[in-house]
């Protein structure tokens, strides 16, 4: 029985060099002659019996002789016995394997030889499917002996060549040999059978391959990659705030051996938090600080990853509330105007002739914030109430807040003329907030200067927050020892003329040109002097005068009285640096009508430099219990608004029976 390819069925095992009986002393003498008729230059066929002794290593080569080659070939017909199974040595050997392999295959042995189901699987099969072996000591026969085999091929060929020809015809087989496995390797397949199929190439380059095998959506959203180029670009352009950070690199840059997914995932870009070494739990402590160390609390590091820019936003607001018990219904159009269309970072709002519950107040402050903000510090002096809310993920980054008062009516049992300050640290600059309200009367500016020269000198700040630059204070002006200073408040600095003058003033202009009412401002002339807030500035005014108005109208006041409507409620600022505060918005809130004065509010970009660890650190200190109350009034008005809506459209469904 022989295969499609013309070699025996059993020609793909090892042949064995030990053989039975007389079968043995034939194939001698027939290598004995051709070896002769070799010897005379005889170039006849080459026939199987030429290859005595030689392993299975040469049979495999024989099989992939090329197709020219074949057609010489003389197959001789060998009917295959049946195996015996070996003698083991040792249990779960490579024969036993072998071994069982083959009795495996033994079953489908017809149709492994069937011509017309023949292919290059069934071929592979018979490969591997390795021929048991037989009475005698047992030849390689496991693919991993495979190089054991080419030895002892080798070794048979040298007895061969002694009986069969001369080096130079073994030279030719063993080129042959090698290009029959050469065109293995290639792909070409042995006559009469079915092709082989060739190495499948794809049809165009593949793309390369990055190193970081995480895919775009993990990386922008877990990478800590300081070298990725298109990182910063893509952060900058989904967050607005993104910076690199210095641990990062630390990180990557002390010989770390690390893998880049796992490493991504230490950090998240969404919440922009910095991994923490170790080595930093350990040594640090805020409260004793580290002078502008790498990774300091207050330092240049954080403050970046913060505020790139380093320019915060605060809205610094003053209201004369008159005393009113009723307070207005919504508060958004005044701390919350539609320009610009974000929220500030911080928010300070001072309050004169207060209403008489504070605390009501100051609840809905927090409401009219929403959950975004905690108020970090209030501070009331009679009626003066000053209130600073704060983005609750930057109260960490706050001094403890200190405050002061002083009262400029002595013989007054109620507080109703004064000032009130406070002040803190805000990474490493300082703050002061200083709300007032000066002496009444239209002819009274000595005593408004009188006022504003015992604030500078009685307010007794700071106390325990160390001076950021002492070398630029003086001990006689309190808005020195602060790089910046915001002073507002009910000033009562009046417009020096009549009311029908400026009546007229007003209604030539309905709009926003009020600088003829300016020209006749005392204030303005006075600090245009320097007679009084030395060093402040004010942003160009264009609102309508704050005083006075009907309480519920719009209209200026019309009671025996005709007060003129002046500018009475300012806000002013000064820096220690040039340029460090930028005035964005100056105006008015018109829609609270609940007083005869209208809220007044400015908007400003601040310049925020780094500081040290080593001041009292307010460490998150806020009002709790003003913030869950509210949470939760501004919860419960939600809920109330939609009932509302719902009972509004569930009436105007009417029925008709």
């Amino acid at each position: 029985m022989s295969t499609p390819n013309g070699f025996p069925l059993h020609s793909g095992g090892c042949l064995t060099r030990s053989m039975e009986g007389g079968a043995v002393q034939d194939l001698h003498a027939k290598k004995a002659g051709k070896a002769a008729k070799k010897e005379a230059g005889d170039n006849g066929p080459l026939t199987f019996d030429e290859l005595p002794r030689v392993g299975s290593s040469l049979n495999e080569a024989l099989k992939l002789l090329p197709g020219e080659l074949k057609a010489n070939v003389k197959i001789k017909s060998i009917t295959p016995r049946p195996p015996r199974k070996p003698r083991l040595e040792r249990a779960a050997s490579l024969d036993e394997k072998s071994w069982r392999r083959w009795r495996r295959f033994r079953t489908s042995q017809e149709s492994l030889t069937d011509p017309n189901e023949t292919s290059s699987s069934n071929g592979s099969l018979q490969e591997a499917s390795l021929s048991p072996p037989v009475r005698g000591r047992a030849s390689p026969c496991h693919p991993c002996c495979q190089q054991n085999s080419l030895h002892s091929c080798s070794a048979d060929a040298s007895e061969a060549g002694k009986s069969r020809g001369s080096p130079s015809d073994l030279g030719k087989r063993a080129s042959e040999i090698s290009s029959a496995f050469g065109g293995l390797l290639r792909g070409k397949a042995f006559a009469g059978g079915k092709p082989r199929l060739a190495q499948i190439m794809p049809a165009r380059p593949l793309p390369p391959v990055e190193l970081n095998v995480a895919s775009q959506a993990l990386r922008t959203a877990n990478r800590i990659d300081s070298d990725c180029v298109d990182y910063l670009q893509y952060s900058q352009h989904k967050f607005g705030r993104v910076s690199s950070s210095l641990s990062d690199s630390r990180l990557h840059g002390n010989g770390l051996v690390y893998d880049s997914c796992s490493t991504d995932s230490m950090k998240s870009t969404f919440s922009l938090l910095t991994p923490i070494r170790s080595k930093d739990v350990r040594s640090r402590s805020y409260l004793e600080g580290s002078l502008l160390a790498s990774g300091a609390l207050l330092g240049a590091e954080e403050l970046s990853r913060y505020f790139p820019d380093r320019n915060i936003g605060i809205f610094v607001a003053t209201w004369n509330m008159q005393g009113q018990k009723e307070l207005p219904v919504n508060l958004d159009d005044f701390l919350l105007p539609t320009e610009p269309d974000y929220a500030q970072d911080m928010y300070v709002i001072g309050v004169q002739e207060g209403c008489p519950d504070r605390r009501e107040w100051e609840i809905r402050l927090q409401e009219t914030l929403g959950p975004h903000y905690v108020m970090l510090y209030s501070a009331a002096h009679g009626v003066l109430y000053l209130s600073v809310f704060i983005r609750r993920d930057l109260i960490w980054f706050c001094s403890e807040v200190e405050y002061a008062t002083v009262t400029t009516r002595i013989v007054s049992q109620i507080k109703t003329k004064g000032a009130l300050g406070i002040c803190f640290t805000f990474f490493g600059t300082s703050f002061l907030f200083i709300t007032s309200h000066f002496t009444s009367g239209d002819s009274k500016v000595n005593e408004r200067k009188l006022d504003y020269n015992k604030t500078i000198q009685a307010l007794t700040l700071p106390k325990n927050v160390p001076d950021t630059n002492p070398y630029r204070s003086s001990s006689s002006d309190v808005t020195t020892r602060f790089d910046e200073v915001f002073w507002f408040g009910d000033f009562n600095f009046r417009l020096n003329k009549d009311r029908e003058t400026v009546d007229s003033i007003l209604n030539q202009n309905p709009g926003t040109d009020v600088s003829k009412l300016l020209a006749y401002d005392q204030l303005t002339s006075e600090m245009s002097r320097g007679s009084i807030f030395k060093g402040f500035q004010e942003a160009d005014i264009h609102f309508r005068p704050s005083y006075k108005f009907d309480i519920g109208k719009d209209s200026y006041d019309t009671t025996s009285k005709q007060r003129t409507p002046s500018y009475t409620d300012r806000v002013v600022f000064r820096s220690r640096y040039k340029d460090d505060i930028q005035a964005v918005r100056y105006s008015s809130c018109p829609g609270i009508k609940t007083s005869d004065h209208r809220p007044v509010f400015a908007l400003f970009r601040v310049k925020v430099r780094p500081g040290r660890d080593n001041i009292p650190l307010a460490a998150g200190q806020f009002d709790r219990e003003l913030y869950l109350i509210g949470i939760k009034r501004r919860i419960t008005r939600e809920l109330q608004k939609r009932r509302e809506q719902k009972d509004q459209r569930s009436s105007s469904i009417c029925s008709i029976s």
